[in-house]
């Protein structure tokens, strides 16, 4: 199932919404094909879905859910991708310099 929420997260003078897949990326990115999404919308787990795109996504059949559900359905799928975190040593530099 395609899941959105809602357009709450800013960036880039605009907000966004998070569309997602709890089945697979496959239907994720064909979901996402079909809306007209740039490949570059996409980030890991989920593709940042313009404020002035949510009606749209929901009309063609994206299931609208709050932020903690987006979050719950990816775990249970297996889908979530997270930032990999920095390496110990990687922050020790940055951090002395």
């Amino acid at each position: 199932m395609i899941l959105v929420d809602r357009p709450i997260w800013p960036a880039h003078g605009r907000h966004f919404a998070h569309l997602v897949s709890d089945e697979s990326f496959e239907e994720l990115h064909g979901f996402a094909a079909r809306l007209g999404l740039p490949e570059r919308a996409f980030h890991r787990d989920h593709y940042d879905l313009p404020d002035a795109w949510w009606d749209r996504a929901v009309a063609a059949g994206a299931q609208p859910v709050d932020s903690r559900e987006i979050i719950r359905r990816l775990r249970a799928s297996g889908l979530r991708r997270r930032k990999p975190r920095p390496e110990p040593e990687a922050v020790e530099r940055s951090a002395a310099e």
